[in-house]
């Protein structure tokens, strides 16, 4: 079935005992939020909460919680956009397999969206108080949208064909907003909003906003694809959705989708900010408060039978690792057009997506080389940093496909043996410092500041890892509880951080030099070091948060038998990683336990979500 709107997609899902109504009055603040999550680890159904505390609107979570049901809420389309992207990776198909695009015509006219002088969303009005004030963590800083479409054209060249549909977070109340009259708007860096917001800058204009809540479930996932740059969102939401998207179009207002639920209209100012935040975000930290662009609220739409989807983030995995996997399966295909040399990627979801890239890419410049050297490979690695949604990757560990054509990057224990048993860390390293960064990351050296490390390998072993702990390991004061985590790697536990943002740890540097008297870690080539080490030693996915969303390339990494060479710096052994809290870090996020012991309370026998949660 191909859904005009959401209410038909929920109406399905309550049909085919996916989805599951909540009578029970539930609060906004926090709880839902704690629900949502506890349906989602279980692999529950959709949730519909239709009495919420302090709104008349109905609230619906967890509609996108599993491959399985993403996979069936498209699945009268997802054939033909799978078709699409095959071609665009490979034009020849269309000759070598011409019986699989007979229907290709017809999936192409969904491309073009149909204008209306009306629809449903067009129904009534309200105000931004009278919306639901989600907060899915203690210290929110407010009531946040947390799947919103917001849209935006270019100035100078209005129209569709350059716009722009993001997922960026929208703060409705709290802080220094005033109430149902402005709203906070936080895009991160390298959001194709930003070229928008900086036209409207320089030519000294406010910049015109709609941000739709809802609405066909193919508006939702092309607010999040990532799409090449000059390719609009609304064009692949009438693909996905598998229909031709409806436009309410009027002269001198942005278009709005005929089937929204909601649409809140506004401008930019050029000229002011606010803070906004802070927010429990998807690396499992709160992102702070910080200056963003307000929204000056001019209306808010929405249909008389509107519905308030919803999600919440936090440590990896949620809701919104689903998105990211079904986005992999979709795109996969393209990586090779889009990154010359490139076979796949990785954005790793334990480590927080950004912060951990892993690659498989080739190394053919020299192949009659008597001993094979990463040249290829940083050019590939380069390559990523610059383009797309990879540029935002903090950590890129890319491998030569040829020395195993079994590698893949999504066998991340098997792909971090590869890397460790080739990786010579005199050469292999190549960082680049004072760049952007994802803006949720605080390990850099300032907001949207830090730095990056291409890890690039390949040719023969070079050691085998160290399969358990080494013995009569000795270790300077301060540094406790060594554990080996898997072949290769140790983590210990390390002294309180202490230092200023930008300085060397010098119990760090301590560290190098006490291991580098001990020959008996050749095997280990990779050390890290934590607040916990029990902890983080515990699971691959501790390992992978701890490790890389706690740390800095060019602030965090020292090494055994560190040099630098014509700026380039290296270590001929192990690699250490302080991946400590510091004092700077943001925290962590922990829900609130009365919170918890309510949530428990319905999940108990007799609840209304007694096998559900």
């Amino acid at each position: 079935m191909n859904y005009r709107n959401l209410r038909q997609c929920l109406d399905d899902l309550e049909a085919s005992g996916q989805l599951r109504r909540i009578d029970q009055e539930v609060d906004p603040d926090q709880e839902v939020a704690a629900i949502q999550r506890r349906a989602f680890a279980a692999k529950g159904p959709a949730l519909l909460f239709t009495r919420v505390k302090g709104t008349p609107f109905p609230m619906v979570a967890n509609i996108f919680g599993t491959m399985a049901r993403i996979r069936y809420i498209f699945r009268g389309t997802l054939s033909s956009v799978e078709r699409l992207l095959k071609l665009k990776a490979d034009p020849a198909r269309i000759l070598k397999k011409p019986l699989e695009y007979l229907g290709l015509p017809a999936s192409l006219i969904h491309l073009l969206p149909k204008k209306v002088a009306s629809g449903p969303i067009m129904g009534a009005t309200t105000t931004i108080s009278a919306l639901p004030r989600l907060r899915s963590w203690p210290l929110d800083g407010g009531g946040y949208v947390t799947l919103p479409q917001v849209y935006t054209e270019s100035l100078a060249r209005p129209g569709i064909m350059a716009s722009n549909l993001g997922m960026y977070r929208v703060q409705l109340t709290g802080g220094s907003f005033a109430q149902d009259r402005e709203v906070g708007l936080h895009y991160q860096i390298h959001r194709g909003i930003g070229y928008h917001h900086a036209e409207a800058l320089r030519l000294g204009q406010p910049l015109k906003v709609n941000i739709f809540v809802g609405g066909p479930p193919a508006l939702t996932l092309a607010a999040i694809m990532p799409l090449p740059e000059g390719v609009p969102e609304l064009l692949f939401a009438g693909v996905l959705g598998g229909r031709r998207l409806e436009l309410v179009t009027r002269p001198g207002e942005l278009p709005i989708p005929a089937e929204a639920d909601f649409c809140i209209q506004g401008t930019i100012d050029p000229s002011r900010q606010l803070p906004e935040g802070p927010f429990g975000d998807h690396l499992g930290y709160y992102s702070l408060a910080h200056d963003f662009p307000v929204l000056n609220v001019e209306r808010v739409l929405h249909r008389r039978d509107a519905v308030w989807p919803f999600t919440t983030v936090g440590r990896p995995p949620q809701e919104d690792t689903v998105f990211g996997a079904f986005i992999h399966e979709l795109t996969a295909p393209l990586v090779p057009t889009v990154f010359n040399g490139v076979r796949e990627v990785h954005a790793v979801d334990a480590a927080g997506v950004h912060p951990l890239l892993l690659a498989v890419g080739s190394e053919r410049y020299v192949p009659y080389a008597a001993e094979r050297k990463p040249q290829e490979l940083i050019t590939c690695g380069l390559s990523l940093l610059g383009n797309t949604q990879t540029s935002l990757a903090k950590y890129l560990f890319i491998a030569a496909g040829e020395d195993d054509p079994n590698l893949s990057a999504h066998h991340i224990p098997r792909f971090l043996r590869h890397v460790l048993e080739r990786a010579d860390f005199t050469r292999d390293l190549h960082f680049i410092t004072r760049t952007t960064m994802d803006t949720l990351d605080y390990s850099g050296i300032s907001l949207n500041q830090g730095s990056k490390l291409i890890l690039a390998c390949c040719g023969e072993k070079r050691r085998d890892l160290g399969p358990e702990m080494p013995r009569e390991l000795s270790l300077p004061d301060g540094f406790t509880a060594p554990r080996l985590f898997a072949p290769g790697i140790l983590v210990m536990s390390g002294p309180k951080h202490g230092q200023a943002r930008d300085q060397a740890d010098p119990a760090m540097e301590g560290l190098g030099l006490h291991l580098a008297r001990q020959k008996r870690l050749e095997r280990f080539p990779l050390i890290v070091v934590a607040d916990d080490a029990e902890f983080t030693a515990a699971t691959d996915d501790n390992f992978l948060w701890v490790t890389f969303t706690r740390s800095d390339p060019a602030t965090d990494l020292y090494g055994v038998e560190a040099f630098t060479h014509c700026k380039h710096w290296g270590c001929h052994g192990s690699l250490i990683v302080d991946a400590r809290l510091k004092s700077f870090h943001a925290p962590a996020l922990e829900s609130d336990p009365e919170v918890e012991k309510r949530v428990d309370a319905m999940g108990a026998p007799g609840g209304p979500l007694h096998g559900i949660i």
